[in-house]
């Protein structure tokens, strides 16, 4: 069980969900424990096996998640995850969050990078995430993706590109907090020309309410025309809608609360000092570890 901290590290990176990670750790425990005491202590590295097991079981269903999500109503987005002192505030009043549910937040979990990799084959992802970021050798992660340790090398070097190409290169975190900040002035003041002067020009805006909840259906595209909807959010919101900073996925972001409960979740991706992009989560299933329950 020591290893399952570490087991959720590595699903929620791969598949960009935390309840998906868990049920995957949770398949993975199941058949150890299906094995009789024999078998298991025929296996020389427990911790080895559980993460071949579940790197196998994330491939598998990166495989058909695709298929799920084109079925999604509206965009989809990677699950936000709370600061992890956040993550144990809202969860007073009731059963503590496990430490071992938490994941690590790191640069290897911001916004930007998840929905980088969604754009990646379930393969490339794997070969990325374990070389590069739980450092497993070629070889190792071969085992793993029933693929030679070559073309294990060349799939994360694909992805290396892909994250190169789109994720430009990190603003330090005082400066996105402060950038944060000034959009939420800005939008509590319905300030269009601050908020354009906030956002990039080719600045994008993805809504994921999953049919659930309203949101918009396709990302808003252009710093006036994103300034103006957001605007149009503030107008049409609840009087007693609080916007709060917090941080996302180890990054500055916000929250909206609705009579004190999480009702959207706002990443951003800042660079040049200006908000390049902004996903905004209100599907509440993504939403748990942002809610007590």
């Amino acid at each position: 069980m020591s290893e399952r901290r570490r087991l959720i590290n590595l699903a929620y990176r791969l598949l960009g969900s935390l309840a998906e990670a868990e049920d995957a750790v949770q398949e993975t425990y199941a058949r150890w424990y299906a094995m009789s005491r024999p078998q298991q202590d025929a296996i020389e590295s427990p911790g080895a096996w559980l993460t071949t097991v579940a790197s196998r079981i994330c491939l598998d269903l990166l495989g058909s998640a695709r298929a799920r999500r084109e079925r999604y109503v509206g965009e989809w987005i990677p699950e936000p995850l709370p600061d992890p002192a956040e993550w144990t505030s809202v969860q007073q009043g009731s059963t503590p969050a496990d430490p071992a549910d938490r994941v690590t937040l790191d640069e290897s979990v911001s916004m930007a990078f998840l929905v980088v990799l969604e754009s990646m084959t379930p393969a490339e992802r794997v070969a990325l995430i374990l070389h590069d970021v739980f450092r497993y050798s070629f070889a190792e992660v071969a085992e793993i993706a029933g693929r030679t340790p070559a073309a294990c090398r060349q799939l994360a070097s694909s992805a290396r590109r892909r994250i190169r190409a789109s994720h430009p290169p990190a603003t330090p975190t005082g400066r996105q907090a402060a950038v944060v900040r000034d959009f939420k002035k800005a939008w509590e003041a319905r300030d269009i020309e601050a908020l354009i002067g906030i956002l990039d020009p080719g600045v994008t805006a993805i809504a994921d309410g999953g049919g659930l909840v309203s949101a918009a259906l396709r990302p808003v595209e252009g710093g006036e025309e994103v300034a103006r909807y957001i605007v149009g959010l503030a107008t049409r919101a609840p009087g007693d809608m609080a916007i709060l900073e917090r941080t996302v996925n180890g990054q500055p972001g916000l929250i909206a609360q609705q009579d004190g409960v999480t009702v959207t979740v706002f990443a951003f991706d800042i660079a040049g000092g200006r908000i390049k992009h902004i996903w905004a989560v209100r599907n509440p299933g993504k939403l748990r570890p942002w809610t007590a329950r």
